[in-house]
């Protein structure tokens, strides 16, 4: 007599009640999240997108409702650099921003590996001090800082009173390498010293290639605080139009087209341009050195 085996027939259970409440809270809890992140996004696009599409109308539709323009009027762009001034504004942002951003990471960079890794009498009442100078406002010692860079060394009219003083470091850059730099294991540096490398060469061989993204974003920080500053360039440089910054002449560019709202959204686009470019290439260094600061305290 043969035995048949037959296989176990399976069926699909229907969900529970518990289980279609969970997934219909899953599905909601996931269409609620990206859509606020969509609202979010476009609460901070749709204002670039406006001065975008305002800087390519033409005189008359631009001071209508329209949002849309009715012509592409690319020569705005060349009307802006046409503009008496403007290319000199670039020239002296230009030299602000990137001389300033290169003077403040190297001076900052020695000072804050001596914080993070030097072991000396008065470490932490240094760095309280460096902390103390973040939460000073400039505008507290901006008149002896005037009277120091006009009055005794005849500096004003020029971008130089802005520019020098951060050969000294910053507090805030500062601050930001010595929280990366605390992420950088010692032993690291204990190999290079067995190795023969003296603190010097420990940090430009070691410690630099190890700090790249603290460094990338450091140097964002700084050429983006440079870039935009309106205050410094307004206080030491408004004498002298030759010495105006973009984010100083554009004040004046709208002074001169306040009806010419083409004009001046273009001009707008102009400045805002290189910023997004840096930041777009950049993000990534920049993103995990903002992230890796906040690792070790």
């Amino acid at each position: 007599m043969t035995q048949v085996l037959q296989r176990p027939v399976k069926t699909d259970e229907a969900p529970s009640p518990e289980q279609r409440v969970a997934r219909r809270r899953a599905i909601l809890e996931w269409i609620g999240v990206h859509a606020l992140g969509v609202a979010a996004a476009l609460f901070f696009v749709l204002p670039f997108v406006f001065v975008v599409l305002t800087s390519l109308m033409s005189d008359e539709q631009a001071l209508t409702r329209d949002l849309v323009p009715a012509t592409w009027e690319w020569s705005n762009y060349t009307k802006v650099f046409d503009t008496p001034g403007f290319l000199t504004w670039w020239r002296n942002t230009l030299l602000y921003a990137g001389l300033g951003t290169l003077l403040t990471v190297v001076s900052s960079i020695p000072v804050a590996y001596a914080l993070a890794k030097f072991r000396f009498r008065g470490r932490h009442v240094t760095l309280m001090l460096v902390i103390s100078m973040m939460m000073l406002p400039p505008q507290v010692i901006i008149i002896p800082m005037y009277l120091f860079w006009a009055k005794q060394l005849d500096l004003s009219g020029s971008l130089w009173p802005l520019i020098i003083p951060m050969a000294f470091g910053d507090a805030f850059s500062i601050f930001l390498l010595r929280q990366f730099l605390t992420t950088i294991p010692d032993e690291y540096l204990d190999a290079a010293k067995v190795d023969g490398c003296g603190e010097l060469r420990t940090l430009l061989k070691v410690v630099l290639p190890m700090a790249k993204p603290g460094i990338a974003a450091v140097a964002l920080f700084q050429f983006f605080y440079a870039w935009n500053d309106y205050f410094g360039p307004q206080i030491y440089a408004s004498e002298n139009p030759g010495a105006w910054t973009l984010s100083y002449g554009l004040e004046s560019f709208k002074g001169a087209h306040h009806t010419d709202w083409n004009l001046t959204m273009a001009a707008t686009v102009l400045v805002m341009a290189p910023v997004i470019l840096v930041f777009f290439f950049a993000q990534k260094a920049f993103v995990e050195g903002v992230t890796l600061t906040g690792v070790k305290g």
